[in-house]
C-alpha cells in the first residue's frame, strides 16, 4: 500500500487542471519542488559550513576575483597594481557589478563570495525542475533530475567558486527552459546577461539558436547582433593586456604543460582527449547515478516495458541539439586553441545539465516501469532494487567525506595580514611562498608575483609577470646582496617574505610551477644543493620586522642599507 501511496503522489503524471492565470497545479509539483528545494538549500548550507570554519577563509578561484574588487569600499587599496588591475580587466562587467551592488550594501566581496552559491543554486534547482516538465510531466522525474544536477555541482567547485562561471548553470538552465516556451523577450535577456556575466557561455546558447531557428533568418539576425553587442565590453576590456597566447607560443610554453601552472598539453593522447582536465572529451561527472542519462536512448525504444515514455514530449530533441554544439564548439576551440579559450569549457556544463536531465527522466520511466511490473507479479527483488536505488539518489554524498567540494582554503596567518594592513596602502610584498596568494585578499596589499595570479594567457600581463618572477628567484637565492637590492629597487619591494624552509632545496622542488621559470630555478635548486648560503638567508634576523611560526618577514630597507660580514 505505501508503494502505491507513493506511486501516485511522486509518479503519477500531472493532471490538466490549471488556476486563474494559467499555470499549471498539482499537489505533487508543489510537494517535489519543495524537496528540490530543501536539497538545494541543504547542500549550500554544508558548503557554508566550509565557508566560515575560520577567520580567514576563501574559496580557491574566488581569490582571483575577490581580491580586486575590495577596491570598491577603499578606492585607494592595491594602488598601480599589474595584478589587480590585470583581473579587474578580465572580470565581466555584470559580475563585477553585482559585487559593487553588495559592497554598496555593506556586504564585502568575500563575504558576499560565500553566500552568493545560496541563491545561484536557488535558481538552478528551479529552472532544472521546471525545464524537466517540458521534457516529462512527472514532478518526480523533475526532483530527480534537480537533485542529480545539485549533487553534481557540489562534487564540483564550479558554484561554490561565485566567480563569473558560477553563473553559467542558472543562465543556460533559464534560457534552455524559455526556448522551449518560445518566449523571445525572456531568450534576449538571457542573452544580454550572459554577455555582461559570462560571455563564452553565448557561443553555446547562440549556437543553439542557429540550430533552432536557423529558418527564421531576421529572427536569428536579431539574436546574433544582440549578441554580439554584449559580449563588446568584455572583449573590448580583456585585450587591454593581450595578445592572447597563439596555439604556437602555448606550445613552447612549460606553464601549458604537466605540471605548469595551466596545463593543457599531454604527452599521452588518449589522458589528452579522453579526460584530460582542459582538453578531454570525457566530463567527471558524479553522482555515479547521473550516468543514467546514457540510458536514455534505450528507455526511449522500450516503450512495451516503461508505459511512462509515451509521456516525454518532442521537446526532447534539444538534447540532441544541445549536445551538437557542444560538441562543435569543443572542437572548433581544439582547433583555434586559445582563441575560444580551453575545449572543455563547452562540454562539460552541457554535458553535466543534459546528463542530470536525461538521467531523471531514465531514472523516474524505470521506477513507474518496476511499479508496473511489481502490480502485475509480486517480488521482493524489485522491491529491494528500488529501495536500493532510491537510496543512492538521496544518501550517496553523504557517505563520502569529500562531499561537498568546496574548494575553500583557510589561512592562519592572521598575524601577518594584521601588520600588514597597519601598512600604507601602496606597499609592496614580494614572496615565493603560497601566502602570497592569500595577502592580496586577507591582507588587502600588492604582491610581486604569486602562483594564483600567473596566468598564462595575456602576454602583455604574463610577460611581466614571468619576469618579475624569474628576478625573485635570482635575488631569492643569490648570494650576491646587489642583486636583493636590485630587484627591491625596480619593483619598489617594501617588505619580502621568507617561509622557515626557503632555503632548502625540497622548498623549490616541491612548488612545480616554478619550474617553468628557467634557468632562474634550476640555478637556485642547484645552489641549494651545493650548500651555498644566499645573501637573504644571512639577513633574516637582522632585517625582521615580523616573526611566526613559519614565515619571517624583512623590512626592504633594511636589506638595501645593509651588508653582509
Amino acid at each position: 500500500m505505501l508503494f502505491y501511496n507513493l506511486h501516485n503522489l511522486l509518479i503519477t503524471p500531472i493532471n490538466n487542471t490549471f488556476s486563474a492565470d494559467g499555470k499549471r497545479i498539482s499537489k505533487s509539483i508543489i510537494f517535489c519542488l519543495i524537496g528540490s528545494i530543501i536539497f538545494s538549500i541543504f547542500y549550500s548550507c554544508l558548503g557554508l559550513k566550509k565557508a566560515f570554519q575560520g577567520n580567514y577563509v576563501v574559496q580557491d578561484d574566488a581569490r582571483e576575483y575577490v581580491f580586486w574588487m575590495q577596491r570598491f569600499s577603499d578606492s585607494e587599496l592595491l594602488p598601480n597594481d599589474l595584478i589587480a588591475d590585470y583581473f579587474k580587466s578580465i572580470t565581466p562587467i555584470g559580475y563585477a557589478s553585482v559585487y559593487k551592488l553588495m559592497t554598496s550594501l555593506g556586504i564585502e566581496p568575500v563575504l558576499f563570495s560565500k553566500i552568493l552559491p545560496i541563491f545561484l543554486g536557488l535558481i538552478i534547482t528551479i529552472y532544472c525542475f521546471y525545464l524537466s516538465l517540458e521534457f516529462l510531466p512527472v514532478p518526480s522525474g523533475g526532483f530527480i533530475s534537480t537533485l542529480l544536477l545539485n549533487q553534481s555541482l557540489w562534487f564540483k567547485d564550479d558554484l561554490v567558486s561565485a566567480t563569473p562561471r558560477a553563473f553559467i548553470y542558472p543562465l543556460l538552465l533559464a534560457f534552455l527552459y524559455y526556448l522551449l516556451r518560445e518566449n523571445r523577450l525572456m531568450i534576449s535577456l538571457i542573452i544580454v546577461l550572459e554577455g555582461f556575466l559570462y560571455p563564452p557561455l553565448l557561443f553555446i546558447s547562440l549556437g543553439i539558436l542557429i540550430v533552432r531557428v536557423r529558418k527564421n533568418y531576421l529572427l536569428l539576425a536579431g539574436y546574433l547582433g544582440l549578441g554580439i553587442i554584449a559580449m563588446l565590453p568584455y572583449a573590448l576590456t580583456s585585450s587591454e593586456f593581450g595578445p592572447v597566447v597563439t596555439a604556437a607560443q602555448a606550445w613552447q610554453m612549460p606553464e601549458h604543460w604537466t605540471e605548469g601552472r595551466h596545463p593543457f598539453f599531454d604527452q599521452n593522447p588518449w589522458r589528452f582527449w579522453l579526460i584530460g582536465q582542459h582538453s578531454g572529451i570525457l566530463p567527471p561527472l558524479m553522482p555515479p547515478l547521473i550516468w543514467f542519462g546514457l540510458f536514455f536512448p534505450w528507455v526511449l525504444k522500450s516503450r512495451s516495458r516503461f508505459p511512462l515514455v509515451s509521456l516525454i514530449n518532442k521537446k526532447i530533441i534539444l538534447f540532441k541539439q544541445v549536445t551538437i554544439v557542444s560538441l562543435v564548439l569543443y572542437f572548433a576551440a581544439h582547433i583555434v586553441l586559445l582563441k575560444l579559450f580551453f575545449p572543455t569549457r563547452y562540454t562539460v556544463h552541457t554535458f553535466r545539465i543534459i546528463m542530470a536531465l536525461a538521467g531523471g527522466i531514465t531514472f523516474t520511466v524505470m521506477l513507474d516501469g518496476f511499479f508496473h511490473a511489481y502490480q502485475q507479479k509480486r517480488r521482493f527483488w524489485q522491491l529491494l532494487l528500488t529501495a536500493t536505488l532510491m537510496g543512492l539518489l538521496l544518501f550517496y554524498p553523504n557517505f563520502l567525506g569529500r562531499f561537498p567540494t568546496t574548494g575553500y582554503k583557510i589561512s592562519e596567518q592572521s598575524a601577518i595580514y594584521e601588520f600588514l594592513q597597519k601598512q600604507p596602502k601602496n606597499i609592496m610584498i614580494a614572496t615565493l611562498s603560497d601566502e602570497a596568494d592569500y595577502i592580496p585578499t586577507f591582507g588587502k596589499r600588492s604582491i610581486l608575483v604569486g602562483r594564483e595570479y600567473a596566468l598564462p594567457f595575456h602576454l602583455g600581463y604574463y610577460g611581466q609577470i614571468r619576469q618579475r618572477t624569474i628576478d625573485l628567484l635570482y635575488a631569492q637565492y643569490s648570494q650576491d646582496l646587489a642583486v636583493v637590492q636590485q630587484v627591491i629597487q625596480k619593483y619598489r619591494v617594501t617588505f619580502w617574505l621568507l617561509e622557515r624552509t626557503a632555503f632548502q632545496p625540497e622548498y623549490l622542488t616541491q612548488k612545480t610551477w616554478l619550474k617553468s621559470f628557467q634557468p632562474a630555478f634550476t640555478e637556485a635548486v642547484t645552489s641549494l644543493e651545493q650548500g651555498i648560503n644566499p645573501a637573504l638567508a644571512q639577513l633574516q634576523k637582522q632585517c625582521s620586522v615580523l616573526e611566526t611560526e613559519k614565515f619571517t618577514l624583512l623590512k626592504a630597507d633594511c636589506l638595501l642599507l645593509a651588508k653582509l660580514t
